[in-house]
């Protein structure tokens, strides 16, 4: 049985390529693609398991090697020896390059055809690289992260919480402070909020700097490194990073969760701790869901969920706080995050949950979402009112305050958790 094989070869190299896979009788050429859209069409119908593509075959990125793989095709692309590296960080299968592509290229997909014969799975092994789901997990397009899975590299901490204005850029801002403080190998702080992201006036920064949309861009086209998320995150006084969040709802579009699995391994690399403000919802558009083009107005939260080491989901200490606290410990479940979680009550007050309210809400948590462990951030409302009018972090602005002081014991838990024994 003979493998089908798409090319999508630019130039004299294609004869070449077309050639030599002409000689190896387990391989065929079903289709040859002039650009990238018939090339993104002929995988979505099926008519190919390997696609070999030009480094320079113009609109080559991260995500259209995501729908490739989303398509069931492995990907092979032909570079010379200077853009070699930066393919690799298109997340690719194989990388060849053009000077031994005559002698080497049915070799190479005989390779990917043996991997696919294991059982392994388009662009597994780069998400394997990275920490991503294994064989028995979903699809690329669905991931799903191993329950406990820690590695040799930096931290990342996604900051969750269901509608309804439960603080998660407080707490965001905040835990990442303190881990700025308590942890070293520094630590920077994500604005990954497509709603409404808020990072930006909290800390009274500029929003015209490029942050996450630029490390997006670079990150599709594979040129971002440790070297360039560095100089699009300004350090803090207390030496704290910020990538900040687009500026306006309409740009999501801008950060597609293709872009930002590689934005969240080269923070890795760069700092210790990375701590990413999220949105609230997690809903998949289903209409869309049979296009693998469609951008997903909710990918950056999923993807930072699925990357993240810890979860840490916020709920306000009110009944209508918990009821939506206890639904979104649900949903979190049901879109397959298997990373440890934290869960935080936030503004914790008397008037509220009654006049033992750290009791009331953890006996609520515990018979109605099985939580047995709560952090309690109290309401304190003259030291946060006080940090967001100076927009500086608690432990600038309150360091002795009740809020301050719950938030670092949260911080350094984390660290002590993160440390090997």
């Amino acid at each position: 049985m003979t493998a089908a094989v798409l090319c999508a070869v630019r130039g004299a190299m294609e004869t070449v390529v077309v050639q030599a896979l002409g000689l190896a009788p387990e391989l065929t050429v079903t289709r040859r693609c002039a650009d990238l859209a018939e090339l993104l069409a002929a995988a979505a119908a099926g008519l190919g398991v390997v696609a070999v593509v030009s480094s320079d075959l113009p609109g080559v990125d991260r995500e259209a090697v995501h729908h490739l793989h989303g398509s069931g095709v492995w990907v092979l692309v032909l570079a010379e020896v200077g853009p070699a590296e930066r393919v690799e960080r298109l997340g690719v299968d194989a990388v060849l390059l053009v000077s031994h592509a005559a002698s080497g290229v049915a070799a190479q997909i005989g390779a990917l055809l043996d991997r696919a014969a294991r059982g392994e799975l388009p662009g597994q092994a780069a998400r394997r690289a990275r920490g991503g789901p294994q064989p028995d997990d979903p699809p690329a397009a669905e991931p799903r992260r191993r329950p406990g899975a820690t590695r040799p590299d930096g931290a990342v901490v996604a900051v969750w919480g269901p509608a309804g204005a439960p603080g998660r850029t407080t707490l965001a801002v905040n835990l990442a402070a303190e881990l700025a403080v308590a942890a070293t190998g520094g630590t920077l702080l994500v604005d990954a909020d497509t709603y409404g992201g808020a990072v930006v006036p909290v800390l009274g920064l500029l929003d015209e700097s490029p942050g996450i949309a630029a490390a997006c861009r670079a990150a599709a086209a594979g040129r971002l490194d440790t070297v360039g998320l560095a100089a699009l995150t300004p350090q803090l006084g207390s030496g704290l990073r910020v990538l900040t969040g687009i500026g306006r709802a309409e740009r999501w579009p801008e950060v597609p969760g293709s872009s930002l699995e590689a934005v969240w391994s080269t923070a890795r690399r760069l700092v210790g701790w990375t701590v990413v403000d999220t949105g609230f919802c997690l809903e998949r558009d289903e209409v869309l869901s049979y296009d693998t083009r469609a951008p997903h107005r909710n990918g950056a939260t999923l993807s930072a969920l699925v990357e993240a080491d810890v979860v840490v989901v916020v709920g306000t200490g009110d009944p209508i706080g918990l009821q939506r606290l206890v639904r979104g410990l649900g949903d979190l479940s049901d879109v397959g995050v298997g990373a440890p979680r934290r869960v935080v009550v936030n503004r914790v007050r008397a008037s509220a949950s009654g006049p033992r309210p750290a009791e009331a809400i953890r006996e609520a948590l515990s018979r109605y979402a099985g939580v047995s462990e709560v952090d309690l951030v109290p309401q304190d409302v003259v030291a946060c009112d006080g940090a967001l009018l100076a927009a500086r972090t608690l432990v600038e602005h309150a360091p002795s305050s009740p809020a301050r002081r719950a938030v670092a014991a949260l911080a350094a838990s984390l660290v002590a958790a993160r440390r090997p024994a």
